[in-house]
């Protein structure tokens, strides 16, 4: 059965004493054509034998379940699955739901959204209105690469489980309790298109299962009212992380003393508990504050991290200088005077195993070398390298992150050196 360019459902009625109880049930195949609408007032169930295709606007104003086949053509970029009710909405299923672009517009009593089946988004989720649920109800909400949502905020969101597939920058829409606190991740290889990463946040104190008494020595504190979880589910791939603070979850002794104008020396970073050695280890952290003062911000590990699990934000004694005598100077102004035409690495050459990242505030890599400060391999405020944006072109004015590795040898042993802080260029 195709749904051409007019509105048509299939509704089968139950008659049980005296109630009628009413649903859209689809038992065979269905195409939303582009530009055309559907909608249904009672709960619209795909049955084991059901082919549902919505490549125009679907809306569900009642509880929806998939045990057949819900999905959009390939290659056209429409799609639209509206969950638009009144009352708590159940989205069910034995079978994962493929969407292009959904949004969850529910404002009764929250959580609008009861999510039990698999829902796999393919363009954006749009958290116009209600939290969707799948921590309680055993569901799962997945991105697949290029995917994105909007809207996310502590009254629209995910309370639980979110996946996101591929190898694209991904912020998790993810919150506990009625507070919406992302983590972000940056996958550092451009061709683990295969790789799955899972994420969560938890409104809880993380020392009841990870104690925080078990901690290196160069941690101080740790947050003890929140953490997240973040584990590569399929892959190999690497990434860096960014957590984010807000003054109505994170305790005042993680950001209440933080120093705006100097940010470089902040003793906020982001500790994870490995499992291997039964402790927290210390992962860096940059810190940014948020538009609105230090009341919200978020603090990005751009070494990558060396492991997945569970983590939180966290106090540290001190920052670790960089070993070997060296001098970072983090600010370039490439005009050609001569002065700080370059990001110079005083000592350096001494050790000409290395290798210099560059990003910028989005995580996009913008240069990158090995043998840095070798035969004029320096970066002068333009973007080349392998892997970069814009190639031979000077980046724009603003602040940038670096990352050095480095191999030191002493006594005969070698150990790898890393190191990350803030670069600022003003090409005036």
């Amino acid at each position: 059965m195709k749904i051409i360019n007019h509105a048509f459902t299939l509704t089968f009625f139950l008659i049980l004493g005296q109630e009628m109880l009413a649903q859209t049930t689809n038992m065979g195949e269905v195409t939303i054509l582009p530009n055309t609408v559907v909608s249904t007032l009672f709960p619209f169930d795909n049955t084991e034998t059901g082919t549902f295709v919505n490549d125009g606007e679907f809306y569900l104003y009642s509880h929806f379940n998939n045990d057949g086949l819900v999905s959009f053509t390939p290659g056209l970029t429409s799609g639209y699955t509206r969950f638009q009710g009144a009352i708590p909405q159940k989205i069910e299923g034995t079978v994962p739901s493929n969407f292009y672009d959904v949004i969850f517009n529910n404002p009764s009593t929250q959580p609008a959204f009861q999510l039990f089946g698999e829902i796999r988004v393919a363009g954006t989720s749009d958290f116009f209105n209600g939290i969707v649920d799948n921590d309680d109800f055993g569901g799962l909400m997945v991105y697949q690469n290029d995917a994105s949502h909007a809207n996310t905020d502590n009254e629209s969101h995910v309370d639980g489980y979110v996946q996101k597939n591929g190898n694209t920058e991904f912020q998790y829409p993810i919150g506990d309790g009625g507070f919406y606190r992302f983590a972000r991740i940056q996958p550092t290889s451009p061709n683990a298109l295969a790789d799955k990463f899972t994420g969560k946040y938890f409104l809880k104190n993380s020392n009841l299962l990870y104690p925080h008494q078990s901690r290196i020595g160069n941690i101080s504190i740790i947050d003890d009212t929140e953490y997240w979880t973040i584990d590569r589910t399929t892959g190999e791939t690497e990434v860096m992380l960014t957590l984010s603070w807000d003054q109505t979850t994170t305790p005042n002794f993680i950001w209440g003393d933080l120093n705006p104008a100097n940010l470089d020396n902040e003793m906020v970073t982001i500790a994870r508990w490995d499992e291997t050695q039964n402790l927290w280890v210390d992962e860096g952290g940059i810190v940014e504050i948020g538009a609105n003062g230090i009341g919200t911000g978020t603090v990005t590990s751009f070494l990558t991290t060396s492991g997945f699990g569970v983590f939180t934000l966290a106090r540290v004694k001190q920052r670790v200088e960089p070993a070997g005598n060296l001098v970072i100077y983090n600010g370039i102004t490439p005009n050609g005077d001569g002065l700080n035409d370059y990001f110079l690495i005083d000592g350096i050459r001494n050790y000409p195993n290395n290798k210099v990242s560059i990003y910028n505030r989005w995580g996009v890599k913008v240069f990158e070398t090995t043998s840095y400060d070798s035969d004029g391999n320096v970066f002068n405020g333009y973007s080349h390298g392998r892997t970069t944006i814009s190639p031979d072109e000077m980046l724009p004015t603003g602040t940038y992150y670096y990352v050095l590795t480095y191999e030191m040898t002493n006594a005969g042993s070698s150990r790898n050196i890393e190191k990350a802080g803030f670069l600022y260029i003003n090409d005036n």
